[in-house]
């Protein structure tokens, strides 16, 4: 078959800044009225609007983002993505995101470039071989890949690294699921998005959130910053902004909102083919397909809403990272970044009806939402369109929060990222 484009074209377009390239999906004009309004155009949202049309026959949809698509925590993470969480409700909805990420490519026909090279956990005292062990175990038992290495055995899969960490964090061990990995996070923003607009949905950037219009304690539509509108249904998909829209709404939420911030380095040749995770340092590292460095690290100290982070954080994650890998000493880091996270109390997400009619929230996944995302679209679409809870998602329901049914990821897990 002839190719689309030819090597003299694609220099043109490339000279002409792209101007003559084939959209891939349309900027709407808001309607007056929608079937479904998501309120978030990252990586959930867009995934949530794909599926209400994919799978449950929603016809008329529109996703409506303040900025740009992915522009918020979608492209400021770190694409890491696994299913080894310890309890059994984050166990199923992770691993179900997982076997998404599997045929995701396929499904949406866009190369979303998941790369499944395997996730690390190292353990680095006596306490984490005990957490890691058990953290395998259970995984295990939900049929979920997992397996123990002994320092030796890390060594082998990560040649460069030290296993003494110079004295401070000596590798004792590590899990290792190897079905984990990375993929690319602007790729599944634009996949998304061109195959929800392929089925009719709108997607509407530009477009600030400035309040619910609430009757009978019912949602009847969204005000938006280009005019009314009418909604049978409204979700709520906007991350770190999750208590703002809330408030909006009349109810508050059990959230926090604080910086978590990357870097990425200059690029080298391969040198790390494989994630590599440290919950004790809460520092992270991978390389992606160009050769940079991909540096993940904790949470801010403090609640805010700067994309920026601390450069407290920045230096004592480097500084672990350098006792981890001596070998990245005299690297360069290009660029640094902060994505903001709402993290809850048990550091789960929360998948749920609201307090008001017909308005639904899908928010609180802290350091873990990018590995989640097919999956927690797939489940919030389903709420949505039944107006009830998968099982998948039945225990992330806000009333957990009344029963003291926590599903308590705090430390279980290793890093939550």
């Amino acid at each position: 078959m002839k190719p689309r484009y030819s090597v003299f074209s694609l220099l043109r377009n490339a000279f002409s800044y792209h101007e003559n390239w084939q959209q891939a999906w349309q900027s709407a004009a808001p309607k007056p009225r929608y079937d479904v309004v998501i309120v978030g155009g990252g990586g959930h949202g867009l995934a949530t609007a794909y599926y209400l049309a994919k799978l449950h026959g929603v016809k008329s949809i529109a996703v409506i983002e303040r900025g740009w698509l992915g522009g918020g925590n979608t492209g400021r993470n770190t694409t890491i993505v696994r299913s080894n969480y310890l309890w059994d409700q984050s166990a199923a909805l992770y691993e179900h995101a997982l076997k998404l990420w599997e045929g995701l490519s396929q499904d949406l026909n866009y190369n979303v470039m998941f790369s499944q090279r395997g996730v690390l956990n190292l353990a680095h005292n006596q306490h984490d071989l005990r957490e890691t062990l058990r953290r395998v175990n259970a995984n295990l038992l939900n049929g979920i890949d997992s397996e123990f290495l002994n320092a030796q055995q890390v060594k082998e899969m990560v040649p460069v690294i030290d296993l003494r960490a110079g004295g401070r964090y000596p590798v004792l061990g590590a899990s290792l699921q190897r079905r984990g990995g990375t993929a690319r996070h602007d790729a599944v923003a634009w996949g998304y998005a061109r195959a929800a607009n392929a089925l009719g949905v709108d997607i509407i950037q530009e477009c600030p959130v400035n309040g619910f219009r609430i009757e009978n304690g019912k949602v009847k539509g969204v005000e938006t910053a280009k005019g009314y509108i009418e909604a049978g249904k409204v979700g709520i998909v906007t991350a770190g902004h999750s208590s703002v829209m809330a408030n909006m709404a009349g109810f508050r939420l059990p959230v926090q909102s604080v910086p978590l911030q990357a870097l990425v380095s200059e690029p080298v040749k391969p040198v790390i083919d494989t994630v590599v995770m440290s919950g004790a340092v809460h520092a992270y590292i991978s390389q992606s397909d160009k050769g940079e460095l991909v540096i993940g690290a904790g949470v801010d100290g403090y609640i805010g809403y700067g994309q920026r982070g601390s450069m407290q954080v920045t230096e004592e994650t480097l500084a672990a990272i350098c006792e981890l890998f001596p070998l990245f000493r005299r690297m360069r880091m290009l660029r640094q970044w902060g994505g903001i996270v709402d993290v809850c109390p048990d550091a789960s997400p929360i998948l749920s009806k609201t307090p008001v009619g017909n308005l639904y929230l899908n928010c609180g996944w802290g350091t873990g939402g990018f590995k989640a995302t097919p999956g927690s679209g797939w489940a919030f679409a389903h709420t949505i369109a039944h107006d009830a809870p998968h099982e998948l998602n039945a225990a992330f329901s806000l009333d957990r929060f009344r029963s003291g049914f926590l599903i308590d990821e705090h430390g279980a897990a290793a890093v939550a990222h």
